[in-house]
């Protein structure tokens, strides 16, 4: 995709409705477009509303039905309480921001900066191995959908995977990968699957194929 055309998925984005393919990119493109990302942020209680009218209309609505005499009043009322609770958000959440990377308590960072409807996406590192990895995960027809950027200073020494955990704590594998020898950098993006749907993951982990822990992208 163009920059220009990139832009305009922004919509397609915050509703889950783009393709797998286009879906990584725009997950690379996120990374260094905050206008982008201000619109996601914005659209996604408008992408919230939408599922729950999906959840509440029948399959089949009269075409000559009239809204009720206050329906739309209490509709632009309600979408002025969510812009203004979006913007509030944004505030908040760039102070956690700051927070976060001023005072790393721990070991292991990990923030969720999604919810609802459409794509969640985790970012996380791990202060003993020195791995950092964003993952964006998507609902599909057939479980979960994710898309993974691994930074590794150490990544070519073996190969790694990322497993999916259950709630129930089975486990599931997602994708691996390697580090060329040479590849001038030591940063990775990869894409994988499992058969759960994403309300049954409770996190997802990165290790190497021999066993070892790197990293935990955690849900909760």
């Amino acid at each position: 995709m163009r920059s220009l055309e990139r832009h305009r998925d922004a919509g397609a984005y915050a509703l889950g409705v783009l393709d797998a393919a286009d879906t990584f990119r725009f997950d690379d493109h996120l990374m260094d477009c905050p206008v982008c990302r201000d619109l996601v942020t914005e659209l996604t209680p408008t992408a919230r509303q939408l599922e729950a009218y999906i959840r509440v209309t029948p399959p089949r609505v009269d075409p000559l039905a009239t809204a009720g005499p206050g329906l739309l009043e209490r509709l632009l009322a309600e979408a002025g309480r969510l812009r203004r609770r979006a913007a509030g958000r944004r505030r908040w959440l760039c102070a956690v921001a700051a927070t976060i990377v001023l005072a790393v308590a721990g070991p292991s960072v990990a923030v969720l900066t999604a919810d609802g409807p459409g794509p969640e996406r985790i970012t996380a590192r791990d202060g003993r191995t020195g791995v950092s990895a964003t993952l964006t995960a998507h609902d599909r027809a057939w479980g979960t959908d994710i898309g993974l950027r691994v930074h590794d200073p150490e990544g070519s020494r073996v190969v790694c995977e990322l497993v999916a955990i259950a709630t129930d704590g089975s486990e599931q594998p997602m994708t691996t990968w390697k580090v060329p020898a040479g590849a001038p950098s030591d940063e990775v993006s990869t894409q994988g699957g499992a058969a759960l749907p994403r309300e049954d993951i409770d996190r997802y982990e990165v290790r190497t194929t021999a066993g070892k822990h790197l990293l935990t992208l955690d849900r909760r």
